[in-house]
This record gives structure tokens, C-alpha cells and sequence, in this order.
């Protein structure tokens, strides 16, 4: 009975923000015009056009891509069993941003579907050489973090150095490094939509082997777990899931940390698919508030959703890293 109050309670939330992101803007607009273009398809009106082509793939974009990254971040530290490891922290994201960025500089009039593949190659160079360099044996979750923090800083670092070196190119760029879901379109949504959908399906599969991976490896072994197949896999699916984010919406940092640890704090304990549901609730959630603040900060204008995520993030992550190390 809790648990269904607990995903009533978060789906309620979850629709009242979507339509609070139809809602504020700069562009004032009423509950009646909003839901004549939600669901009535006789209105064309400028106000109806500007909610269909502009606000709600906008919403519809946040909410995807907010579950997209809780869910990686999850992924991330059940695979490593570190609570403090997400994609962002630990470089993938940064890799992914630098593959996207190179190809924009290079390549300036390459295709999305292009820089999503660049952006899956640079997420995918990035957690190979995190996995190289953490080496093996009971110290391995903490050579993961350290090896990710320099891979983040070392990647990002060569990030703006691309930018710095073609300052003329970069106008368009430096918003979209700050994450931003603002530019919106029904192309983006079409684009992740299969590769999210194909992503829940293999993690529904996964579902069994990610409840052993929560035992001791050697548990795990003998329960006949193929301990490395299934992290790789998994990995795997991290990089798809941050990847293509990060291609549409640029490094939205601190969702895949958070989120995770507030979706354990409400359920306490329960299965790996009951915290993967409520994670990514919980993550579209998140995103959806963080963009309507961040058009809130220099009203009328829009400013990038990962400086309310900063925000909210670097506090909480200061704090969690505080926890874990009285623990230890």
C-alpha cells in the first residue's frame, strides 16, 4: 500500500511539472489555451502552434532525457558499487563532449544522427580507459573514481582547449556545454525515443543479473554470474543512455548522482526494478523543475538547465561525499 501511494504521489508530481513546463515561459499563456492544444486538434492558433512545436516537445525532451540520465547514473554505481559514481563524475560525459564538440569544429554541418555516433564513441573512449586504468582487486572501486575524476578533468581540459583554439566557431556551443534542453524538437524525441525504448528492454533483461551484482563478487560467482560479461554489459548500456543525452542536450551534470540516492531514501529497501521505475520518475521529475527555474533566473530569457542542476547539485554531492567518508 506505501509503495503504490509512493508511485501514485510521484506520477502526480511527474504530471503536474510537465504541466508547469507548458505553463511558464516567456509567453504568457492560459490553462484553457494549453489544454485546447493538448487535446483538441481543431485549434491552430499562433498560441496553440507555439505549445505544440516549442513547449511541449521541450517538456516531452526533459522528461526523457531526465530519466535517461537517473537511470545511467544508477546503473553506474550498482555496477561499481560506489555510491558516489555517476557518468559525470566519472567522465563519460566529458568523453561524449568531446567527441560531439570535435565533430561540430570539424564537421559543421554534420548531421545530429552523426554527432549522437560521435557522441557514443567519445562515452564509450572514455569508460574504456577509466576501466584500463582502475586495474583490479579489492581497491578497484576506488581506483574507478579516482581514474574518472581525471579522465573527467583531463577531457574537459581539451574541451575548451578545441574552443579556445577556434573561438570564431563556438558561439553556438557554449550554451549547449552548459546543458540545455531549450532547443527542443520533435526530431530529437524521435531520434532517442527507439534507442530508449531498446535500452528499457535490455536492462528488463538485465533485471536478474543486477540483483547479484549487489552481493559479494564471490557470492555472485558461485551463484553462476558472470561477473565481468555483466558489468561490461552494463557499462555498455551507460554509455548508450548518457551518450545520446549528452549529444541532444549537451553534459547535464549532478541528475545521475542525485537521483538514485533519493529514490533508495524513499523506498528504503526493494527490488532493482522497483528502484530502476522510481529512479526514472524521480529523474524526469527533477529535470522538468530544474528547466522551468532556469527560465525563471533572468526572466524573460532562458538560461542553460545544468546551471540550476550545478545548483542544486554541487551541495548535495559535497554532502554525500561527506557521508560516505564518515562511514568509511
Amino acid at each position: 500500500m506505501v509503495l503504490l501511494l509512493l508511485f501514485f504521489s510521484a506520477v502526480m508530481l511527474l504530471i503536474l511539472s510537465f504541466l508547469l513546463s507548458l505553463k511558464v515561459g516567456m509567453a504568457r499563456i492560459s490553462w484553457h489555451t494549453i489544454f485546447e492544444a493538448l487535446f483538441s486538434g481543431t485549434g491552430d492558433s499562433k498560441e496553440h502552434l507555439y505549445i505544440r512545436t516549442l513547449r511541449l516537445p521541450r517538456a516531452v525532451l526533459a522528461c526523457m532525457v531526465g530519466a535517461q540520465l537517473a537511470l545511467a547514473g544508477l546503473l553506474t554505481q550498482i555496477v561499481t558499487k560506489n555510491p558516489l559514481a555517476s557518468p559525470h563524475v566519472f567522465g563519460i560525459n566529458a568523453g561524449a563532449s568531446l567527441a560531439v564538440v570535435t565533430g561540430m569544429l570539424l564537421f559543421p554541418a554534420a548531421s545530429l544522427l552523426s554527432s549522437i555516433g560521435l557522441a557514443f564513441a567519445g562515452a564509450m573512449l572514455g569508460a574504456l580507459a577509466i576501466w584500463m586504468l582502475s586495474g583490479q582487486g579489492a581497491q578497484q572501486h576506488v581506483m574507478l573514481a579516482l581514474a574518472g575524476i581525471a579522465i573527467h578533468f583531463l577531457f574537459a581540459s581539451l574541451t575548451e582547449g578545441a574552443m579556445i583554439l577556434n573561438q570564431y566557431n563556438t558561439e553556438s556551443m557554449i550554451f549547449w556545454l552548459a546543458g540545455s534542453v531549450n532547443h527542443a524538437s520533435w526530431q530529437h524525441i524521435q531520434l532517442l525515443a527507439p534507442l530508449l525504448g531498446i535500452v528499457l528492454l535490455l536492462v528488463v533483461l538485465l533485471l536478474p543479473s543486477l540483483r547479484t551484482l549487489a552481493l559479494d563478487d564471490e557470492v555472485a560467482i558461485g551463484l553462476g554470474t558472470r561477473l565481468k560479461g555483466v558489468r561490461a554489459f552494463a557499462m555498455i548500456l551507460v554509455v548508450l543512455l548518457a551518450g545520446s543525452a549528452v549529444a541532444i542536450c549537451g553534459p547535464i551534470g549532478f541528475v545521475c548522482l542525485i537521483v538514485p540516492h533519493v529514490a533508495r531514501a524513499m523506498l528504503g529497501s526493494g527490488s532493482p526494478g522497483v528502484l530502476l521505475t522510481l529512479t526514472m520518475l524521480l529523474g524526469s521529475i527533477l529535470l522538468l523543475l530544474a528547466d522551468v527555474m532556469s527560465r525563471l533566473i533572468s526572466f524573460p530569457f532562458d538560461s542553460p538547465v545544468g546551471i540550476v542542476m550545478a545548483l542544486i547539485g554541487a551541495p548535495v554531492f559535497i554532502y554525500l561525499a561527506r557521508r560516505q567518508g564518515g562511514k568509511g
